[in-house]
């Protein structure tokens, strides 16, 4: 057993604590579909039993947070004395007909409405009733907990490789941690004058890089490359304040026909996921008479942790990337998105791009969570970097179980936030992908439509590599779930 030791959360990982709202959270979350057709027992009882067992090998899973009054300095990490498990998962029945779309309608019902403080920050549900006699399961848990690449990992330990392990995974050293401690009434105060100290030494330091980049961008011309300018970017139907209520659409795509396309035009499989939330994008708003003459612009997320970096907590920023929704033709589009990420990219790194970690260094928790407060109030549009949020998280090719049943598909659930109705995040999982769209229903009405042209993109793409290249995908078994088949199914397998 490791000494306890004092643990306070990093101002990175604060931010998202600090900007959450009464419409605005800041967790994230997944629905799972599981088939227990091989694991009799499979239940509710067989569920809290497995994670009873496991959740201790996951320290931060059984922490809760201990706040620093007058929200004057970061949160400090707790263990969770009271903590029981089956408080936290609880089971409930999908909606008839038990479809997909049932299933999300559900799942984006549970997601609104933010995580209790006072105890360990993260849900589990588990939705019985589904079409077939599948299950799902629905988790959340508080972004600062852990970054997407860090949850990806975990599971390691929350997983099995087999549908009858009976051993507990080794556990990866980076999730073996120190329990924390309580801090004294003196660290308290004393951290809290400390920091407030680095803080604004990093204003100084921001203000000096905000006014070099500046100077930079006016000596250097800007080409159609860069990253958009925050004037640069359209004002979409869902760019306002979001309310309080959550909506959920999911699809999935075939991974290596993702790779053929990729392979083809020489880009990335992420540059094909932007193009497909492109091409959808386009159709969406078009059917609506709302497409910008402006290119649409999407936050990427682009993760600083280093190959062999194990740890759990937030290392991540964002960069602007033009969408190239201005331009027709699906090809063009592709490698102008290729040409933009690859700018905006290059950037990460430098202290004016990692747009997170200066908020977090620069403002004292209290006055960020008074800034969200106060551009929500106004309920009006408000100036934005970036439209939409994409993001696309690997995970892991071969299939995983959960208490002995098969993990089918894993749909992931992110953030809104002030000015972003819409979000769109990927995890690959064995042969596809899977896309979760999370929304706000009041601006993004016929979101499932959204989720259908996003599968509809793929086949575009794969038409205009069969007219450069005829043998290159004709001929090919093309598989994977369209959302409307997805909703049939429930996550089938391939």
């Amino acid at each position: 057993m490791r000494e306890p030791t004092l643990q306070q959360l990093s101002d990175v990982d604060a931010v998202f604590l600090s900007m959450e709202t009464d419409r605005s959270w800041g967790h994230v979350g997944g629905l799972s579909v599981l088939d227990a057709s091989e694991c009799p027992d499979f239940g509710y009882e067989r569920l809290v039993e497995f994670v009873e067992k496991r959740i201790r090998l996951v320290p931060r899973y059984t922490w809760r947070l201990q706040e620093v009054p007058l929200g004057l300095d970061q949160p400090y990490w707790v263990v969770d004395e009271e903590l029981d498990v089956r408080e936290h998962i609880h089971r409930i029945a999908a909606p008839s007909p038990g479809g997909m779309k049932e299933v999300a309608e559900l799942a984006g019902q549970l997601f609104a409405g933010p995580l209790d403080r006072s105890r360990a920050l993260w849900e589990m549900w588990l939705i019985e009733g589904l079409e077939d006699g599948r299950y799902a399961m629905f988790m959340k848990y508080h972004h600062c907990l852990m970054d997407g690449q860090a949850s990806a990992g975990l599971a390691e330990v929350l997983a099995d490789l087999q549908p009858d392990a009976t051993a507990p995974p080794i556990v990866p050293d980076h999730l073996d941690l120190a329990p924390p401690r309580p801090p004294t009434g003196v660290e308290q105060a004393w951290n809290a004058v400390r920091n407030e100290f680095s803080r604004g030494s990093s204003r100084l330091g921001h203000a000096a890089d905000a006014l070099r980049s500046g100077l930079a961008g006016l000596l250097r011309e800007r080409d159609e490359f860069d990253p958009p300018a925050v004037g640069d970017v359209p004002q979409l139907p869902f760019n306002t304040s979001v309310g309080a209520r959550r909506g959920f659409a999911c699809t999935s795509v075939s991974l290596p026909r993702v790779k053929a396309v990729k392979k083809h035009f020489g880009v990335t499989v992420n540059d094909v996921l932007l193009a497909l939330v492109a091409s959808a994008l386009r159709w969406y708003l078009t059917r609506r008479g709302a497409l910008p003459e402006k290119p649409i612009s999407a936050f990427l997320p682009v993760s600083l942790r280093s190959q062999d970096d194990g740890s759990v907590d937030n290392q991540v920023t964002a960069v602007p990337v033009s969408l190239a929704t201005d331009v027709v033709d699906p090809v063009d589009r592709l490698q102008r998105i290729h040409a933009c990420a690859d700018r905006a990219k290059d950037g990460v790194g430098g202290s004016s791009m990692d747009m997170v970690s200066a908020l977090a260094e620069s403002l004292a928790p209290v006055s960020i969570g008074f800034v969200m407060r106060l551009v929500e109030g106004a309920d009006v549009g408000v100036p934005i970097p970036a439209n939409i949020a994409v993001s696309n998280v690997r995970g892991t090719p071969v299939p995983l179980y959960s208490a002995g049943a098969r993990i089918e598909s894993m749909y992931p659930m992110s953030v809104l936030a002030t000015g972003h109705g819409l979000n769109v995040t990927a995890v690959s999982y064995m042969d596809r992908i899977d896309v979760g769209l999370t929304f706000d229903p009041a601006l993004v009405p016929d979101a499932w439509a959204l989720a259908e042209d996003i599968y509809a993109a793929l086949e575009e793409l794969e038409k205009s590599v069969e007219e450069t290249e005829p043998s290159g995908l004709a001929g090919r078994e093309r598989h994977g779930a369209s959302a409307g088949a997805a909703g049939r199914s429930a996550g089938s397998s391939k």
